[in-house]
């Protein structure tokens, strides 16, 4: 019976699964520290470093994710690079994803009033300090909504990592169906249904965490 099966290949997929929470856990965190970074350099950064961020985003943005991790797992070989598939994958997602963070947290910074920095400055505060202390923490708040869709963006995505080697949920599904060709339908709806229970759970859960920390005045 495929129920019979799928229910015996659970633990195989249970590590697939593991492997894709990791994944993109370890994406989002070099996303959003590169794009934190890019996003300040574009709107406080001079003209020639503004111009390389524009260039770095149009770059990654405009890469298929696919492509980009060929160029980083077989490309980077040829300059004496070797890169095992899970590295590899979180750079390929890390750096597409850091692209666009980098849109979501300037446009927060440019929603925050201009007369909130004059009056930091006024009071002898630095930039850095202004940044630190009065711009940035209103950025993370701000960033919450679309920072919450690009989590989703980045898991989902996390199942192209199979065609460099990564042994996530959807090759671990590979796996089991490649054995027995029953069980192709029944493990890949289980597979949509791990994806939609996890988008769905993240969604709400930053959906409350978005209006828990929601800045009246600004998001209203």
């Amino acid at each position: 019976m495929p129920i019979d099966s799928l229910v015996n290949s659970l633990p195989q997929l249970m590590d697939g699964l593991k492997n894709t929470i990791l994944l993109t856990i370890f994406s989002l965190i070099l996303g959003s520290a590169l794009g934190i970074a890019l996003a300040m350099g574009r709107s406080y950064g001079g003209r020639i470093l503004s111009f390389i961020v524009y260039v770095y985003e149009k770059i990654f943005r405009g890469i298929p994710l696919l492509v980009l991790f060929f160029l980083i797992y077989f490309g980077l070989t040829e300059i004496g690079i070797n890169l095992d598939p899970f590295p590899a994958a979180i750079l390929g997602l890390g750096l597409r994803s850091s692209a666009y963070q980098a849109q979501i947290y300037r446009g927060a910074i440019n929603s925050i009033p201009q007369g909130q920095t004059l009056a930091a400055y006024s009071l002898g505060m630095s930039r850095l300090k202004t940044i630190r202390y009065i711009i940035l923490p209103q950025v993370l708040r701000l960033s919450i909504p679309g920072w919450s869709n690009e989590l989703t963006i980045v898991l989902k995505d996390t199942s192209i990592a199979f065609s460099i080697g990564v042994i996530e949920l959807m090759r671990q599904g590979r796996y089991i169906y490649a054995l027995d060709y029953d069980m192709v339908l029944p493990v890949l709806l289980f597979i949509a249904l791990v994806y939609f229970i996890i988008v769905f759970s993240i969604n709400k859960g930053l959906g409350h965490l978005e209006k828990k920390y929601r800045m009246l005045g600004l998001q209203m």
